[in-house]
């Protein structure tokens, strides 16, 4: 099913990927009532990291951007998984971001700009969201950036 947000991520050069399958014991995404949770999303590429290390250390501020992103389009898609259809985001309600950083690299809210502004691009004002951004020693399979979301659904 295509709609409203897929076009708009056609429009923006974007595709949905396959979700992500879990590494370990959990969902991508679940819903509860009105809400879907899903778990934290790492930038995988076509089942693959397309790089690893620290941020601010192997890996770019600039780089840690771009995944952040790549860990938003990743979430929508198992919003997706979940509901079928990404038009029935009422809004996003909260995005925590993980970025693995070096000891001195203190730009974590910067780096999750890049999942901040894809949301904001594919869903307009409904991707406006409360956020936080915490800098962690590491994160699975060496990754850079995780990001999760938290989206209201409509009642249709």
């Amino acid at each position: 099913m295509s709609g409203v947000v897929e076009a708009k991520l056609a429009e923006l050069g974007l595709t949905l990927p396959e979700v992500v399958p879990p590494l370990a014991t959990y969902q991508p995404a679940v819903r509860s009532g009105a809400y879907v949770y899903t778990a934290g999303q790492l930038p995988m590429v076509q089942g693959k990291l397309p790089v690893t290390g620290k941020v601010g250390a192997e890996v770019s501020a600039e780089q840690a951007k771009e995944l952040a992103a790549t860990c938003a389009l990743n979430a929508l898609a198992a919003v997706k998984s979940v509901v079928g259809d990404l038009d029935r985001i009422a809004r996003v309600v909260k995005v925590v971001g993980f970025v693995a950083s070096a000891p001195d690299f203190t730009a974590q809210p910067g780096v999750l700009n890049g999942a901040s502004e894809l949301l904001g691009a594919v869903l307009g004002d409904k991707g406006v969201h409360a956020r936080s951004a915490v800098g962690v020693a590491v994160l699975p399979l060496d990754a850079p950036v995780e990001v999760e979301i938290q989206v209201e659904l409509t009642d249709s």
